[in-house]
Parts: structure tokens; C-alpha cells; sequence
């Protein structure tokens, strides 16, 4: 018979190397003090990374650093979203560092929230989530989100033909498509842009 622990590993392997999770992934399996036994003992098992408190952390190994990689910060966020129940909008200057867009390394990746000013320290980096009143829609993939406000902060008139190229590059064919789809009702400039990225012309 499959137990609770056979079915979370099942699910987060599904989800695959570098996933960043909490106990509220697995809500519909059982009740969340059964979710955070089992998700303690893949942890002792060394299955998984506790990361924060309540969040862990699938390992990815490089072959080429010959080393494991550090869980993504914007998947860290994201997974504390989840948990607490948050809506979460990356920072400009964040979303410019995730896309290679800048060489300036944040001193910290500010997210702006709906939920309570906190900072958490993640492998010596440090994430912050600033408690505002966030006036947009949310825009349901990461992806989109740090590509729409990448773009609104660098300003209609810095974003050259050469920048909506990287943006490009870093994009699968779906990610692309989701960006296409979710920024339908997106202020007309930065749409422009988007369409710009999404259209077969820059292939």
C-alpha cells in the first residue's frame, strides 16, 4: 500500500530537481501536521533540503560546477506565497537581475506584498518582502511577472531591440505563450514590447 510519504515524493518528483515546496502542496493528500511528518522524513532520509522554516527544497546538481545548486530565489518566494497565503509582485531592479539585464547584484531581492514587511536570509542571500498595496492584477506565472516588470522599470524608452532579444533567449515556447496570454490587459507600451518578444519575427 502507498503511504503519505510515498505519495509526496511521488508528486515532487513529477514536479522535478530544483522544485521549492511547503506542506500546502500537498493539502489534498492529508491534513497539514500528517503532510509535515512525511515531508520530515524525506527530509532525514536526505531526499529533500529544509530551506526555511515549513519550506524545502529538491536538489539539483551541476555537473559542470560539480557541486549542488542553492534552491532559486524566485521559487523561494513563490513557495512562501503559497504557504502563507500571500499575493507577491517581484521588485524592478530584482527582475532585471533574475533576466541578466544588470551586472549589479542586489544587496537584497525585494518582493512587494500584500502580507507583513519580513526578511528572510537564504543561503547567506537575503529575501525581503515589503508590505504594500499591490494596485495590479496578479499575473499567474513567475516568468510573465518578472518579464512585465523587467520591463517597466527599465521604461518604454530604454527597452532596445537587443534587450527584448535576451528576454527572448531565456524563454521556452511556452513560457513565450503564457507571457502572450496573460498580459492581454497589460498597460499598451509594455504590451507592445511583449509582443515584440512573443511574435516569430526574432526567431
Amino acid at each position: 500500500m502507498e503511504t503519505l510519504e510515498d505519495k509526496i515524493y511521488g508528486r515532487i518528483k513529477r514536479y522535478g530537481r530544483g522544485w521549492v515546496m511547503t506542506n500546502r502542496d500537498f493539502r489534498d493528500f492529508a491534513k497539514s501536521a500528517s503532510i509535515d511528518w512525511a515531508l520530515h522524513k524525506l527530509k532525514s532520509r536526505n531526499l529533500i533540503r529544509p530551506v526555511l522554516r515549513g519550506i524545502y527544497y529538491y536538489p539539483e546538481y551541476s555537473d559542470l560546477l560539480q557541486e549542488e545548486l542553492a534552491p532559486s530565489l524566485s521559487d523561494v518566494a513563490q513557495a512562501l506565497a503559497r504557504k502563507n497565503q500571500w499575493h507577491i509582485q517581484i521588485s524592478g531592479s530584482a527582475a532585471l537581475y533574475f533576466l541578466g539585464l544588470t551586472t549589479q547584484i542586489p544587496v537584497k531581492t525585494i518582493y512587494f506584498s500584500d502580507g507583513p514587511t519580513h526578511q528572510f536570509s537564504v543561503n547567506s542571500r537575503i529575501l525581503y518582502f515589503k508590505h504594500v498595496t499591490l494596485k495590479e492584477s496578479k499575473i499567474a506565472s513567475p516568468k510573465s511577472e518578472i518579464v512585465v516588470q523587467a520591463i517597466r522599470e527599465l521604461g518604454e524608452d530604454h527597452v532596445s531591440d537587443e534587450i527584448l532579444q535576451k528576454i527572448r533567449n531565456q524563454l521556452t515556447d511556452t513560457e513565450r505563450r503564457k507571457l502572450y496570454s496573460e498580459t492581454q490587459f497589460i498597460c499598451t507600451w509594455i504590451r507592445e514590447k511583449i509582443n515584440l518578444i512573443c511574435s516569430s519575427e526574432g526567431e
